[in-house]
């Protein structure tokens, strides 16, 4: 009966050890999830599955083109994916359709469609010291910080950065951010 006794606790302790390990890859490290809808096209696609690096901010500032995941606000469990265009104490402004960072056409490279809808962007938007403008690559399907229910994200607000896409496998990879 001892012997029961101790095989028992040795696998409730391995279990314990075992999802408190778990507890804190989740939360310290890196999480799964998957991208809903067709924002950040074609980059990113709808059910694509990846995994958040969420412990690289806490060692350096988030960069220009990072794809980053970050809360809705407005919806509990929501979480939108969107790229960092615009840096803390920068002034980003939508003109004919394409972004100017301090008054300075910027140069991307994804592939994305002159943008329709300027949003809040209209007018030049001058970034605090902790704030961060994102857009998806879709421009025209998007709701990003052009958008009032959006706009602007604050540091404390990013969860991470898009780090690997896990599925589906023909994508399997590393995420370019560039």
């Amino acid at each position: 009966m001892k012997s029961i006794l101790k095989e028992l606790m040795g696998w409730i302790v391995y279990i314990v050890i075992i999802v408190g390990l778990a507890w804190l890859i989740i939360t310290f490290v890196g999480q799964r999830t998957q991208v809903s809808g067709s924002s950040m096209e074609t980059t990113l696609s709808d059910g694509d599955q990846l995994i958040v690096d969420k412990i690289s901010y806490r060692f350096r500032d988030p960069k220009r083109y990072d794809i980053v995941v970050f809360p809705y606000q407005y919806e509990e469990n929501t979480y939108y994916i969107k790229r960092i265009i615009g840096l803390p104490g920068e002034t980003v402004q939508v003109i004919d359709g394409y972004v100017y960072i301090d008054g300075e056409q910027l140069d991307e490279h994804y592939g994305n469609e002159v943008m329709l809808d300027p949003g809040i962007a209209e007018d030049p938007v001058t970034l605090g010291d902790d704030e961060y403008f994102v857009l998806g690559d879709n421009r025209n399907n998007s709701q990003d910080s052009r958008a009032a229910n959006v706009g602007v994200i604050h540091r404390k607000d990013l969860l991470g950065r898009a780090w690997i896409r896990i599925w589906p496998l023909s994508g399997f990879g590393v995420i370019k951010h560039e």
